[in-house]
């Protein structure tokens, strides 16, 4: 049996549309300048275009739709509380996911003390384990600088309720996760086979070295393979199929290898250029490497793929 994971036409026009909204609105230099801070006004914009409220009752498309929305996304690193937003909306109730899908309340999504945008949230909902519990600040937040530019800070939270985090919510959060992760890469290396094209070593372009062009090539075939582990999670998903957890996890884990090797060999074609805080990529290696640590933590996606062959 065979699996068509080419978009629609509405598909496609989602992806096309926040393509050319990051383009305008997310610039390297808006982006650069946005380094420890959060762009209320620009994640609210985003919030406007739907996106956050993409495989909710409330949404108009399912996790195939948000898979593209992500890539889109991916591609540009724009910033903010993307996969957390996406796993609140599937376990808040109507109207606090509302809320969350609006942009009007942001999220912090972490395992305290230490969680990601709690100096800006709204929303916290703390992690224990397998579970989501929501929580309320306990004395001040102390900001905390991170390698990503996210706004992290330090805090105590008390525990309230568990919420009823399901598989599938944590199948859309590893998906939508995967698709930006895989598409942060894919942008990285194509940034980098640019550079390879165009800087001269020897009286001859770098990217004519094949310890240059094959790592590249590796890295695209990585990225594009998570790509389409991704969107074949997503059409599961959607289907409701029995597996999606398993399906999701393995998609994530594929973008973060994929991106984080990426991010290794970017940093190689640009030399000195690669690391500097200033340059032309490490605004986006940065991204990538906040993204593979960042909650919930895998372990749960691990049992997930190792679930099938459990005795």
């Amino acid at each position: 049996m065979s699996l068509d994971l080419e978009p629609d036409d509405a598909q496609r026009a989602i992806h096309d549309e926040l393509a050319r909204f990051c383009a305008e609105r997310c610039s390297d230099a808006e982006l650069k300048k946005q380094i420890g801070g959060f762009a209320a006004d620009l994640w609210r914009e985003l919030a406007a275009l739907g996106v956050l409220a993409l495989a909710t009752p409330e949404g108009d498309g399912g996790a195939a739709e948000l898979c593209l929305a992500c890539e889109a996304l991916g591609a540009a690193v724009f910033p903010g509380p993307l996969c957390a937003s996406v796993l609140a909306a599937q376990i808040l109730p109507e109207a606090e996911r509302r809320e969350v899908t609006a942009g009007r309340a942001i999220v912090s999504l972490g395992a305290p003390p230490l969680v990601p945008f709690a100096p800006v949230a709204t929303l916290f909902l703390a992690l224990d384990g397998d579970r989501i519990h929501r929580a309320a600040p306990r004395g001040e937040v102390a900001p905390q600088a991170t390698l990503g530019g996210e706004p992290w800070g330090r805090v105590e939270l008390e525990l309230g309720e568990a919420l009823p985090a399901s598989d599938r919510a944590f199948a859309v959060h590893d998906v939508a996760l995967a698709a930006y992760t895989a598409a942060a890469g894919a942008a990285l290396v194509a940034r980098a086979a640019e550079h390879a094209r165009t800087r001269r070593q020897f009286g001859r372009a770098i990217g004519e070295f094949q310890a240059v062009s094959h790592p590249l090539a590796d890295c695209a075939i990585r990225s594009d393979a998570a790509r389409i582990l991704a969107r074949a999670a997503a059409c599961a998903i959607d289907a409701d199929e029995p597996d999606t957890a398993a399906r999701a996890a393995a998609a994530r884990f594929s973008a973060r290898a994929a991106a984080l090797e990426a991010a290794h060999t970017a940093h190689q074609v640009f030399g000195a250029q690669g690391i500097a805080i200033e340059g032309p990529v490490f605004h986006l290696s940065r991204r990538i490497r906040q993204l593979a640590s960042q909650p919930p933590s895998d372990l749960r996606a691990r049992a997930a793929v190792l679930a099938p062959y459990a005795a």
